[in-house]
C-alpha cells in the first residue's frame, strides 16, 4: 500500500493526461501489486503463509505460482479488454429514466 500511495501523486496526472480512464487504472495497479506481493523474493504474502502454514518458501512459492499466472493472464485481458474494468462502475454511474 505504501508503494501505491507513494507514486500516485506523481502518476496520476500522468495517467490523466494521457487520458487513461482513472477506474480502469486503478484496477489494473490492484492487480499488479497483488502480483508483486506472491512473487519471490520479496513478495509479502509469501512470507505470512510461511508464518502461518511453517512449510518452507519454496513449496509455497511453488503454491502460489498458478494464482501468479491467473493473474499475469488477468493483465492482459485488461490490456485487450478495458471495457471490462469499468462495465460495471459506468452502468452503476447510469441514472435510469
Amino acid at each position: 500500500i505504501s508503494t501505491v500511495v507513494l507514486t500516485m501523486a506523481v502518476l496520476e496526472p500522468v495517467v490523466r493526461s494521457a487520458g487513461i480512464d482513472l477506474i480502469w487504472f486503478g484496477i489494473f495497479i490492484v492487480v499488479v501489486v497483488e502480483m508483486a506481493q506472491i512473487t519471490p523474493p520479496i513478495g509479502f504474502n509469501l512470507f505470512v503463509m510461511q508464518g502461518m502454514t511453517h512449510h518452507e518458501m519454496g513449496f509455497i512459492a511453488r503454491a502460489a505460482f498458478p494464482m501468479f499466472l491467473i493473474m499475469v493472464v488477468m493483465v492482459f485481458v485488461l490490456i485487450f479488454f478495458p471495457d471490462i474494468a469499468t462495465w460495471l462502475p459506468e452502468n452503476l454511474r447510469q441514472v435510469p429514466q
